[in-house]
């Protein structure tokens, strides 16, 4: 029970944080918001008179308004969609692999191995990204390895066609059927949707998964070396192998760990910014553009202020549902809850037994 004015002390030292979080973000996004609202031109205050209210116009014309903003948006989107359906699960498994890798008593060099594994995470994002950028370059390391086996070509970077599209050219096929091409979202074809990213967008999702596996790698060796090692014994006497006591045993405890993997790759995935303002800035062939940059594009560039806010705001739509939907996804089931129950209770056993 609280004693009295414990709770007025609280308040008290969370009041700074308190102020700082509504000056310095609160404020900001409802700023944001009413400018995702208004035609502000950028000049003077967006609260001045000269500010009219438009209601969801700039909403309308980049998801429904038939020109360039729908079709730029369509293709960040796209561009998007691809790189966090690849960068997540890759960036997830291999964490995951280099955790229990480094986990493991009987590796030798332990210390050396975790520091190299997280050091790339800690690395100038800008520097990693001019460095990757000079390795796929024409005359870069990339071609040159390449070359010796006769795959290199002075454009292949700069190739704003898909990886699937370029595999279907490959064996003859160029276009795609009238069902595809026809139909269309967010101004762009369902067969330009399904192409896949471009190799300069691979390239990038290479440098993602490069530069964050060791950030989760540590949150996952964390969780890892949380758990006891009572239940995994229990496996053992049960007769799992390996594998089962990694899927069945290990991994369901991991699921903390896991969801905040996955939220976090996710968050990170679709706010990507700095690696394409640094690298390409959308090219080529805006297949590199990201929904982050847009927005960046739309109002610093083209002083189109009202619609670079709403591109941000449906980008937190976006990443918000996919969170809820993650964390409906990975919810512990009663089955798991009475597998895991049941594994704690013959962990006791043993434990009572000896």
């Amino acid at each position: 029970m609280a004693r009295r004015g414990e709770g007025s002390a609280g308040w008290l030292f969370t009041l700074p944080v308190i102020v700082i979080l509504g000056l310095f973000l609160f404020v900001p996004v409802l700023m944001a918001l009413w400018v995702s609202f208004s035609d502000w031109t950028g000049r003077g205050s967006p609260f001045s008179a000269g500010t009219g209210f438009v209601g969801f116009d700039n909403y309308a014309e980049i998801t429904s308004g038939g020109g360039l903003p729908e079709r730029n948006f369509g293709i960040a989107l796209r561009n998007n969609a691809w790189y966090a359906v690849l960068v997540i699960p890759l960036q997830t498994a291999l964490s995951l692999f280099l955790a229990l890798l480094v986990n493991r008593a009987a590796l030798r060099g332990r210390t050396f191995f975790r520091i190299s594994f997280y050091f790339p995470s800690v690395t100038s994002s800008v520097a990693i990204t001019v460095l990757w950028l000079f390795l796929f370059s024409s005359t870069g390391v990339v071609n040159q390895v390449l070359s010796w086996v006769g795959m290199n070509g002075p454009n292949w970077f700069n190739d704003p066609r898909g990886i699937v599209h370029v595999a279907l050219s490959a064996v003859g096929v160029e276009a795609g059927p009238a069902v595809l091409t026809d139909a269309d979202i967010l101004g762009v074809s369902w067969w330009d949707w399904l192409s896949g990213p471009s190799i300069a967008m691979a390239a990038l999702i290479l440098m993602a998964v490069f530069t964050t596996s060791g950030t989760f790698m540590l949150l996952f060796l964390a969780a890892l070396q949380s758990l006891s090692p009572d239940v995994d014994e229990a496996g053992r006497v049960d007769g799992a192998s390996t594998w089962q006591r990694f899927w069945r045993i290990t991994l369901p405890q991991l699921r903390p760990a896991l969801f905040t993997v996955l939220t976090l790759g996710l968050i990170g995935c679709w706010q990507v910014f700095d690696q394409i303002y640094t690298g390409t800035q959308g090219g080529p062939g805006k297949t590199t553009l990201t929904p982050a940059y847009l927005s960046y594009e739309s109002a610093f560039t083209d002083q189109r202020w009202g619609q670079g806010a709403a591109i941000s705001f449906i980008l937190f739509l976006i990443i918000v549902a996919f969170t809820v939907v993650q964390r409906w996804a990975l919810r512990e089931r009663g089955v798991a809850k009475r597998r895991m129950r049941q594994y704690r209770m013959t962990a006791r056993e043993n434990g009572g037994a000896s």
